[in-house]
Parts: structure tokens; C-alpha cells; sequence
């Protein structure tokens, strides 16, 4: 008996060289540009053995594995039977699961301030793009579920760790982290990760506002802020001195703000340098028939800045969505929401690897990708751009990727601006060029795009239309040569929208 299936296609196996993740190799391209593969040799420690692989060698493909959907190790074995990908990217090989186990080991025992320093070069080539000179940082502690062995119980119960970050606000980039064992409070070493922040800082950039949770409401942190001129609001803990303090309000103080009443006074903890706003909230509540905490509905923000107390609470709440969902997005979207090692040291390096690969998408999304894929998520990406299907082949001598032709204006635009290889002169060999193939002149122009594509792909919108009888380069008998015609209602291509992050 011959089994039947539901739907009429027949699957045939093929030699053809063929990549779910053709998407995916122009982020690779966007490494390269970018300088990372250098800056990893630089920094990184070099393998013990000429015959092992270098730091280059374990980085890229977790970097690749972590954008692509990795969840852990054993993932890397997808990038190994992907032919195609690791053709496009000029990689001969993909360590084994074990094998970068063991580098991550090797890393978190020696490699700590050659990830360090790669951080901060990657943020100070990122930063020096950019116009804005003041930045406003927010930091946050996040728990990590982990039943490890050397792993410690955090205050939430469970054991695992609790790593310390801090985001720039403005482009969303992690501008520092600390891993930190579970069973360290939040409220811990606070004041030193500050000044590791402001370090961070490149030359002619400066933090001038902050903002944090209840666990950085301390006197030493607070008179450092106000000492060197930074802007904050931190929430405050309701503390037998700031509960007077809200107690001392006059009812006629109070006024309302959305769903409540907001009201402020002044406020000073003990052998403290200055005074602060202490802008308090108090939500409405049912009424209850048992008795109930006063301050049970009450918000507490303390603020050394200017503005209205409603301004300074509402650009305080904002940190919920430049904080506390990014990082959400890196344990989530990235796969740090599990640890892949036993060893405290070994998950530290593929934490600090995993904010490095969130750093890096966020760098794309801006320098790459443009204002259209600004809020898009990694989830996202991953759907629309990594996981285009590329066919690979070899064609007088250049390497071609051929993509479906939706899907072609996209990653065209995309690489425009793409970097060639480095040439002899520099002391490497050049590498050969990957080329997407571009429609023959002999064929009628491509159909126009819907309304729906165009929403879809903003960047394939922006193409101008193929003409099959006006060259823009070369001549019309030179074989393999793209043919445009630019149309009036079609927004010129801007090379600072298209181009790769060349640092």
C-alpha cells in the first residue's frame, strides 16, 4: 500500500548548493565591514596550538547563532550543515559544541579584559557615527534562572545569576555589564558600575542623565550624580524617613494626575550633600473592608532634575520600555534566558558574547537597515531577513548568490554599500566579491510591486524600476549589465540609509 499525503508535492533530495539563511550571510558581511573579525583577533586570546582555531574561529558563528534563533551550543551544528552560508561567509569550518565549551571555559578564565576593551571599542566606533554628545543612562539588574552547580540562590527563590546592565537610551546600545553571582543583591557595588559607565564613555561623549529602580536609592550614588552635574530619577524606597516625609505633605499639596494624585516635596537622607525632589504618586484604589496599608498604592521617585513633577515621573517611567524591555529582548531574543555552562566564569563570556551580538543587531538596524526596520525586533528580523532562501553557484569565476526575486530588491539595497576586500597592498590576499545576480538585460522589466509588498519591504520600494533599454553602467551590448530607469515619484537612495557601519 501506497502511503498518501495531504498535500499534492513530492520531496526529492538535491546536490545543489542551497541556504535556509541567505539573509543571514549579509549580517556576516555587515561583521566584516564593521572591523569585528579584527577586533576579536586583537583583543581575544590566541589559541595554544597552531592547529587549533582562532578566537575568530568560536566567536562568528555564536555571534551567527545567536541572531539566526540559537538556544544553546548544540546549535552550532545547524551552521555546520549549512554549505551554503559557510560558503558565502569564506568559513572553512565550525567548531563542535564541545569544542566551543571549551573556549568559553578558556574565555571566562583569561579572556575578561579582552572582552572588556572589545565592548568599548565596538561602543566607541558606534557612538563616533553619531551627532549627540549627551546621553542619559539606565540601569537595571535582571534575574537569570540557572540550576547550575556553582550557581547561587537569588532573591526571587530559584538559583542562577544576576547580571547588572546599563543602556544607553537614546540608541539602545548596553554600554556596560557586570554578571554577577545570583545571591548578590541588586542594590550591590552600584556606585563602582557607575563610574565603569562613565569610563566607557569615548572621548567627547557624556552621560548627563540617569536613571534607576529602587536598588541604586543610595546617598554615596546620588551625591555623585549631583556632583558631577548628571540628571536623575531614582525610585526611592519607602523607608521610615521618607514615609514621614510623605505624611508631612498637606492634603491640598496633592492634585490629580491620570488614573490618581501626584504631589512633591523636598528630601534629604542622612549626612547627605544636597537636597533632592521627592515626587511621590498615590493610585486610586477600591475601597476595601479591612484595613489597608497607607502606602501600599504609593510611588516614590527621588529627582534631581528640572521640569514639572508630572515631566520628571513620565521621563522616569520611560526607562520601562529603554531598560527593562530591551533587556528582556537580549535574555529572550538572544537566548540568554539559559546558561550553557556549568562554570560561573564560562557563562560570564557567553553573557558578555550575547550582549555583544545584541549590540551588534542594534548597530544594523540603524546603520543598515534604516529608519524602517528601527523598532523591528529580532524576532522580526529574523522572519523577514535571515530567513530568505538562497541558491548558491559558481559563474566565470565569481560567486553567485540567486534569491527569490521579491526578496532581491531588499538584500541589493542592503549591500550597496558593502565594502570590497581588503586588497594586497594592506598585507591581505583580496577575497572574491560576493555578487547577487542581477535581472539580464534581454528580459521585460519586472513586474510593478503591490501596495502590500511595498508596506512589507520598505527598502524594495525604494528601488527604482528595471528598464531594459536605458544602461546606467556600461554599455548595452556589455554582458550581465543592470539596466535602470529611475521614475520621477521614486525617492533617490541615500548611501547614509543604505550603506554598512564602516568604522
Amino acid at each position: 500500500m501506497i502511503a498518501k499525503t495531504i498535500l499534492p508535492f513530492k520531496l526529492v533530495p538535491t546536490d545543489e548548493t542551497i541556504t535556509p539563511h541567505a539573509g543571514l550571510a549579509v549580517f556576516g558581511e555587515f561583521l566584516r565591514a564593521m572591523g569585528v573579525d579584527e577586533e576579536v583577533r586583537r583583543f581575544l586570546p590566541r589559541p595554544g596550538s597552531g592547529r587549533g582555531y582562532a578566537a575568530w574561529g568560536f566567536v562568528q558563528p555564536l555571534l551567527l547563532m545567536l541572531h539566526a534563533g540559537g538556544r544553546s551550543l548544540e546549535d552550532v551544528q545547524v551552521l555546520q550543515a549549512d554549505r551554503g552560508l559557510l560558503e558565502l561567509l569564506q568559513v572553512r569550518g565550525v567548531p563542535s559544541a564541545d569544542a566551543v565549551g571549551d573556549f568559553l571555559r578558556r574565555l571566562g578564565r583569561k579572556g575578561g579584559p579582552g572582552l572588556r576593551r572589545l565592548h568599548r571599542r565596538v561602543i566607541a566606533r558606534a557612538l563616533g557615527r553619531e551627532d549627540r554628545t549627551a546621553y542619559t543612562l539606565d540601569i537595571d539588574a535582571t534575574a537569570i534562572e540557572a540550576h547550575k552547580k556553582e550557581a547561587a540562590f537569588t532573591y526571587k527563590g530559584f538559583k542562577g545569576y544576576m547580571p547588572l546592565v546599563g543602556h544607553l537610551a537614546e540608541n539602545g546600545l548596553v554600554l556596560q555589564h557586570d554578571f554577577r553571582e545570583g545571591n548578590e543583591a541588586p542594590s550591590d557595588r552600584n556606585l563602582p558600575f557607575l563610574h565603569a559607565c562613565l569610563e566607557a564613555m569615548p572621548r567627547g561623549k557624556r552621560i548627563t542623565a540617569f536613571r534607576a529602580d529602587a536598588a541604586s536609592f543610595q546617598k554615596d550614588l546620588l551625591d555623585t550624580l549631583a556632583g558631577k552635574g548628571i540628571a536623575y530619577a531614582v525610585g526611592a524606597r519607602l523607608n521610615p524617613a521618607v514615609k514621614a516625609a510623605i505624611q508631612a505633605i498637606p492634603p491640598e499639596a496633592w492634585r490629580p494626575f491620570e488614573d490618581g494624585f501626584l504631589a512633591e516635596t523636598e528630601h534629604r537622607m542622612q549626612a547627605m550633600d544636597h537636597d533632592f525632589r521627592l515626587i511621590v504618586f498615590r493610585r486610586r484604589g477600591q475601597g476595601s473592608l479591612f484595613e489597608e496599608d497607607p502606602f501600599a498604592r504609593l510611588t516614590a521617585v527621588a529627582a534631581h532634575r528640572e521640569g514639572s513633577a508630572e515631566e520628571v515621573l513620565t521621563w522616569y517611567r520611560a526607562r520601562g520600555e529603554h531598560s527593562e524591555n530591551r533587556i528582556k529582548e537580549i535574555k529572550i531574543g538572544f537566548g540568554l534566558e539559559r546558561m550553557p555552562c556549568g562554570q560561573s566564569q564560562a557563562n560570564a563570556a557567553f553573557f558578555s558574547l550575547g550582549v555583544l551580538a545584541y549590540n551588534l543587531y542594534k548597530l544594523f538596524l540603524v546603520h543598515t537597515l534604516g529608519p524602517a526596520f528601527a523598532r523591528c525586533q529580532v524576532q522580526s528580523l529574523r522572519f523577514r531577513l535571515y530567513a530568505i532562501a538562497g541558491k548558491i553557484v559558481r559563474h566565470a569565476g565569481a560567486l553567485l548568490l540567486k534569491v527569490p526575486r521579491e526578496t532581491f530588491g531588499l538584500l541589493h539595497t542592503l549591500r550597496l554599500g558593502s565594502p570590497r576586500g581588503r586588497s594586497r597592498r594592506q598585507g591581505r590576499t583580496a577575497t572574491p566579491r560576493l555578487r547577487l545576480p542581477l535581472p539580464s538585460p534581454l528580459r521585460p522589466p519586472s513586474v510593478p510591486m503591490s501596495p502590500f509588498h511595498a508596506r512589507r519591504c520598505p527598502a524594495t520600494a525604494l528601488l527604482p524600476r528595471m528598464h531594459p533599454y536605458r544602461p546606467l553602467h556600461g554599455t548595452a551590448s556589455a554582458p550581465n549589465t543592470a539596466f535602470y530607469r529611475s521614475s520621477p515619484a521614486t525617492p533617490s537612495l541615500q548611501s547614509r540609509d543604505l550603506g554598512y557601519c564602516s568604522l
